[in-house]
């Protein structure tokens, strides 16, 4: 690794410039704190005047990091409006981001020096893997029946509740009449 060494890599949809040691703040990936990512995606590798383009990624080129902190970014609100329609709506969003330190630029095919080197997963991961483990639980099979059945239970107190709701009103535009009837 020369001394003046940079790299641009692309992650998360966007591209990033980094050089060893330096602190970069990208969408999330998968990982806890501490643990050694690499980034395959480099499109540029520089040192100095000397630079490697790649079409469109540098062949043997990895860059490698270090989780430091998973976080959420501050709240931006989005709020549409339309004048003179009463249409207004308000959002908040908050982006979920990771903290990497960039340890080693490497190239050549080499391989990062950490113990461990895993690639940065998307965070949907751990859903899937959920998804997977519900289709395995038969429990998940028998809770429909237990609904139907207190379905069915409740289908006649419903009808009871319907009954006294259609009792009859009284007609207060009758007694109007009457009073008006005695006024003549």
């Amino acid at each position: 690794m020369q001394k003046d060494m940079f790299a641009v890599i692309k992650t998360g949809g966007k591209q990033y410039k980094v050089a060893a040691n330096d602190l970069v703040r990208i969408e999330k990936i998968a990982g806890d704190k501490g643990d050694v990512v690499t980034f395959e995606n480099v499109l540029m590798v520089g040192a100095d005047a000397d630079v490697t383009l790649g079409a469109p990624l540098v062949d043997g080129a990895a860059v490698a990091g270090e989780v430091v902190e998973q976080f959420r970014d501050k709240k931006v609100i989005v709020f549409k409006k339309k004048r003179r329609q009463g249409y207004r709506r308000k959002n908040g969003h908050r982006q979920e981001l990771t903290l990497v330190r960039i340890t080693e630029i490497l190239t050549g095919g080499a391989k990062p020096s950490a113990k461990k080197a895993a690639a940065p997963k998307k965070a949907a991961a751990p859903k899937a893997e959920a998804a997977e483990a519900a289709q395995d639980k038969p429990a998940a099979k028998t809770a429909p029946a237990k609904k139907a059945a207190d379905k069915a239970e409740a289908a006649p107190a419903a009808e009871k509740k319907e009954t006294k709701a259609k009792a009859p009103a009284k007609k207060p535009a009758a007694k109007k009449a009457e009073k008006s009837a005695d006024k003549e």
